[in-house]
């Protein structure tokens, strides 16, 4: 009967290994609450979603959303700032319980770690000069020049529409080689955009057109922690409905932003 010994064994270290997890998930938003502070990972150079302003101070999209979720977990919200490289994998270290930095909802993250639901979505958008009335959608890129970074996903958007890429080195050059006429478009995030016509907007630019293909962003945490996942996506659905994010959006982006 050794099968059955070993079968009763593997049960009772499988039901000892449920209750921890399930121990973490619980002790992880209860200790949250006692600590009174949800601390959240962030790069702090990324505007306009976490960055520092003129006097020094931590600010920007998603810095705001992390401390509107806070409020509604009625907590308050400590950001804890590293590299883009190492930002994730400070979770596994334990340097935070969650991280709020523009980070894509991707099948292979989901396979090691958990999202809320998406609270904010980036889109291809075809930019030109004002007052061109000869690119209206992508596939009039065809035999035009589009300024782009060659390894981007905006690149070969660009190349897969039949266009000429000029070589840049991001979005400003981008951006800089179509005001000067030397590109006739360039395929970039329309929130980069929303955020240079909020800071520049009588630069003659326009957007054509938007993909409809979305890249979403959501706040990741350990797997295990069920209950925090639960209250993160409740405080989203809160700061949406009582207008917190819209006010959010508009401050940043002149419009709604969500998914």
């Amino acid at each position: 009967m050794n099968w059955l010994k070993t079968f009763a064994v593997a049960a009772l270290a499988g039901a000892v290994q449920f209750a921890a997890v399930s121990a973490h998930a619980e002790e992880s938003l209860d200790k949250i609450k006692v600590s009174g502070v949800i601390r959240f990972g962030t790069e702090g150079t990324y505007a306009p979603f976490t960055y520092h302003d003129a006097s020094g101070a931590l600010t920007g999209f998603d810095v705001e959303i992390g401390r509107a979720v806070a409020a509604k977990l009625g907590v308050k919200a400590e950001f804890i700032e590293g590299k883009w490289d190492g930002l994730i994998a400070g979770l596994d270290a334990g340097r935070y319980d969650a991280v709020v930095n523009e980070v894509s909802i991707t099948e292979a993250r989901l396979a090691k770690y958990d999202f809320s639901a998406p609270y904010i979505a980036s889109k291809p958008a075809l930019i030109v000069k004002a007052g061109n009335d000869k690119i209206a959608s992508f596939a009039d890129l065809k035999g035009k020049k589009s300024a782009q970074t060659l390894s981007s996903n905006f690149g070969r958007l660009a190349t897969a529409n039949g266009a000429e890429l000029l070589a840049t080195d991001g979005f400003d050059q981008s951006i800089a080689l179509v005001l000067a006429g030397r590109a006739d478009a360039t395929i970039n995030d329309n929130l980069s955009f929303l955020d240079f016509k909020k800071h520049k907007p009588d630069a003659p630019l326009k957007v054509a057109a938007v993909s409809e293909d979305a890249d979403h962003s959501g706040i990741i945490i350990p797997k295990g922690n069920p209950k925090l996942l639960e209250a993160i996506d409740a405080a989203l659905a809160e700061i949406k409905a009582d207008g917190t994010y819209l006010k959010i959006a508009e401050a940043y982006f002149g419009e709604d932003v969500s998914p």
